[in-house]
This record gives C-alpha cells, structure tokens and sequence, in this order.
C-alpha cells in the first residue's frame, strides 16, 4: 500500500475508509461493520468519520469496529464550526472520544470554515494536541486563500485538508493542491468517486477495460496518482471494500492519464473550491 508522509514525520496509508453516509439505517449496520473490519485487515487502517454523520452514530460505528484493534488504525474526525471555538472544541473533541471509545483522535479537522475567527480555532486545537487528545489536527473545505489565513493565524501545526476533488471536480490542481504540495501538507480526497456517479460514467470504460478493473476502480487509482494525496471512499459491504482495495494496486500509465484528461479536462482557471 503506497504511504503518505505527515508534517513531523508518520504515515499513513494513501487509501483510507470513509463513512459518510453510514449508520443512518439499522439493516445495514452488520455488514457495515464487517466492511470497516474487513478494510483494515486489508491495510486501509486510516478510518474518516465526522460528529456530523449521522449525528454522531457514525463515530460509535466506527468505535465498535475498531475495538480490539485501536492500535493499527489511524482514526480521522471531524467538528462542526460552530464547535471549532476555545471553549466549544475541547468539549465537541470529547464528546467525539467518547462515542468513538478512545482516548485519543489521530487527526482532528474542522470540517469547514464557520463564523469562528481561524486563530481562535488554531489555539483550541494546539491545546488539544498538547493535551493528548488528538495527535494531530487538520482542516476540511479550506480553499487556498483559506489556508494562507490559516497559516498566517499560527496554523503552521495544520497537517492535512480534506477536500472534494475527484475527475470531475478538478478545480484544486489550478492552485490548491500546489500550495499543499508546498508546503508538505496532506490532501485528503472524499468522494473519490463523486458519491457513485463516476461508477456509472462510460468516460472511463476505455482505461478499465485495458486494465480489466472497474469504473470506480480507475476513479480511485487516478486520484491516487498525486503524491501526498488521501482518498477515503465509503464502502457498505465486504465486497465493495475488496474492490476498492484493488484500486491502490491499478497504475495508471500515461496513455491512461492522457485519455482521462480528455475526457476529463483539468481547469483552465482557478475555480472556487466545491463541496458536497
């Protein structure tokens, strides 16, 4: 499994698990958590939840998947910017630890930007890294522009910033990813596969078909192509992690790549950062 390099040393694994959109529904929770099982055995031990999913019982999900097998997996969450505040995030960070059954967070991100000053949030996550509570933090959704502030606010401790990018959502290669590249700092890709849509998009037959693999597989393998970029796909069942899986093993060549960018074409300008 290809690795990516964190500022301050460590890494973790360039495929990820995320689980958006998972625990809303009580029939599906077994395979759900034989599915988040099944990835880490599978080395995709970096696991993406968030206190918004649904409403937190994503985070006990993920907590009773893991249990037993904390110390392999990298966990990943996130809290809303009204809870990004010096006196709101150690709280929501807590609250987090708890359904997650931990006693610390990996990567703590805000998810996106909110009326909460970024100096404000970067002095309430440095105290929670220098409390234990989390390892590292990180943003979601922060445009460049965004992540100068950021930086400039004494956020040079930011690790990693989610964001949405995928084929079809190539805006940050203009300007985003470069600065993150820049500076050492991990992207981390949700919606690999633009919420299923590219599973079913023909534009990508040509190249699955010559590598034998899937639509989704090929989405995947083409957002893992960068360096220093984390993608973090959901997966409900065993099955469709084991494909995912197969994913980090496809190497796109440059006829691949070339073919992807004409069907797919990378932005002629800056465009604003999207999100889902």
């Amino acid at each position: 499994m290809k690795q990516v390099t964190l500022p301050g040393g460590g890494t973790v694994p360039a495929l990820g698990q995320g689980t958006w959109k998972m625990a809303e529904r009580s029939d599906r929770r077994v395979g759900e958590l034989a599915a988040l099982r099944a990835g880490i055995d599978l080395g995709m031990t970096l696991v993406d939840t968030a206190e918004m999913y649904a409403d937190g019982a994503a985070e006990t999900l993920v907590g009773e998947a893991v249990a037993g097998m904390r110390d392999r997996v990298f966990l990943v969450s996130k809290a809303y910017p009204q809870n990004a505040s010096r006196e709101r995030l150690r709280r929501a960070c807590e609250d987090s630890l708890k359904r997650l059954a931990t006693d610390r967070i990996d990567l703590y991100l805000l998810h996106w930007r909110g009326a909460v000053p970024l100096a404000e949030t970067v002095e309430a996550m440095e105290r929670l890294r220098a409390s234990g509570h989390v390892r590292h933090w990180g943003v979601s959704n922060l445009d460049s522009d965004d992540m100068a502030e950021l930086v400039a606010a004494g956020g040079t401790g930011c690790v990693a910033n989610q964001i949405l990018y995928n084929l079809t959502r190539r805006g940050p290669e203009r300007d985003l990813l470069p600065w993150l590249d820049a500076r050492g700092i991990a992207a981390m890709a949700y919606s690999p596969v633009e919420q299923g849509r590219l599973v079913r998009d023909e534009r990508l037959a040509g190249v699955a078909a010559r590598h034998g693999a899937t639509l989704a597989q090929v989405a995947v393998a083409w957002t893992l192509r960068r360096d220093g970029m984390i993608a973090i796909p959901k997966a409900g069942t065993v099955e469709h992690v084991r494909d995912n899986r197969a994913a980090a093993d496809l190497v796109l060549d440059e006829a691949d790549l070339a073919a992807l960018d004409a069907a797919f074409p990378p932005p002629g300008a800056k465009r604003p950062l999207e999100m889902l």
